[in-house]
């Protein structure tokens, strides 16, 4: 099989060039537009690819039907009837050949064909795409953005640079829509849900340190985990090196009774079992105890170091709590982040804070469309 590439700037003229060379037996493979030359990404020529291929079998019958042709009705030949069922098996056979060769190639071409071609980008968006599919940002979200940052600038050669910070604008927009941000303060009780294991409580810690020595706020605890011994040792180490106190509700009785006896404090930051606020008879009982829509704000949390597709299983099994916003742990324990967007986007949920290690205070921050943004298409490249 004889593979080559032809370039032309229309398809007449390229056409040309493979019926001159390969002849009228070539089968084309594939077919493209693409963009050539140009300074600096700027005044780029748009061209026709075209990959052709031709049997050198057939293409050397070709020929030696035409520079033997006379010579041929000199020499003792098989009888018209012969000579056509001869003819008609060496032809089925090579185009026979040809037909397998091709379909092997196609599916080998089809097999490693990017989404570039699938989605006709650019080189530059290209590479951006690379980078969020990289960061495990969603498929059809992925192309997604493209397609609207490109439909936007369809007019413009655009260099990498430019096309890394369209994606990043658009990405912080999206954000900004759904909102990035922390605590406002507006609810007394703060819920904090999650499964074990993703550092509910010491991000806990983290937040009452924070608004007690940045906002000034007189803050307390409450925790009704009451399934991991371990979990309530270090919240009364916090709770007494932060000297604020801490009520363990073992039932919802003792739950309403720290509430009550807490009722003065800014701000009671409340550690959940995750498996409680996955049972609906027991948020129903809590329900029955405090507003979970008006006197209290729940907040999942999150590790950015599980899979997006688990912490889409996860999601789900809290959506029917109230939540008003993701905290996402351990952002320095990966280097993907794309899950963030994806859970966002896909919940309309907004993101309060990422944090980034285990020293209390210091290892969380507010969460910001921008700060998302970044760490998603400037991650990991090497440009």
């Amino acid at each position: 099989m004889k593979v080559k590439k032809y370039l032309a700037p229309t398809m007449p003229e390229v056409m040309s060039k493979v019926r001159k060379e390969l002849g009228n037996d070539a089968v084309i493979l594939n077919s493209k537009v693409i963009y050539t030359g140009g300074i600096f990404g700027l005044f780029k020529k748009k061209n026709i690819e075209v990959i052709a291929a031709i049997d050198p079998d057939v293409q050397s019958q070709q020929s030696k039907k035409n520079n033997q042709h006379n010579i041929q009705s000199t020499k003792n030949t098989p009888s018209l009837p012969e000579q056509i069922t001869n003819a008609a098996d060496e032809s089925n056979t090579s185009h026979q050949v040809l037909l397998d060769e091709v379909r092997s190639l196609r599916k080998w071409m089809e097999k490693t064909t990017s989404q570039k071609d699938q989605a006709s980008f650019s080189a530059a968006y290209q590479t951006v795409y690379e980078q969020l599919i990289a960061q495990e940002v969603d498929e059809t979200l992925a192309r997604e953005l493209i397609s609207h940052v490109d439909q936007q600038f369809s007019n413009e050669a655009m260099t990498l640079e430019q096309a890394k910070r369209f994606i990043q604008n658009e990405i912080k927009t999206r954000l900004d829509k759904i909102g990035c941000g922390g605590l406002t303060f507006n609810k007394k009780f703060i819920h904090l849900v999650g499964p074990t294991g993703v550092g509910k409580t010491t991000t806990i810690a983290k937040l009452a340190a924070n608004f007690m020595l940045k906002e000034r706020k007189r803050v307390a605890l409450i925790t009704t985990d009451t399934y991991r011994i371990a979990a309530i040792e270090q919240l009364k180490t916090y709770s007494k090196i932060l000297g604020i106190p801490i009520e363990i509700a073992y039932s919802i009785e003792d739950f309403q009774k720290a509430t009550e006896k807490l009722k003065d404090y800014d701000l009671v930051i409340v550690d959940t079992a995750g498996r409680n606020f996955r049972d609906d008879k027991y948020v129903k009982a809590l329900g029955q105890v405090v507003d979970l829509e008006n006197d209290i704000e729940t907040y999942l949390v999150l590790s950015l170091t599980t899979k997006y597709s688990d912490l889409a299983a996860i999601y789900h099994q809290f959506q029917h709590v109230v939540l008003r916003k993701l905290i996402f742990t351990k952002v320095d324990e990966t280097a993907s982040y794309g899950a963030m967007l994806n859970i966002a986007y896909e919940n309309d949920i907004g993101i309060a804070y990422l944090t980034t290690g285990q020293d209390v205070p210091d290892d969380i921050e507010e969460a910001s469309s921008d700060k998302i943004s970044k760490l998603i298409v400037e991650a990991n490249t090497n440009d």
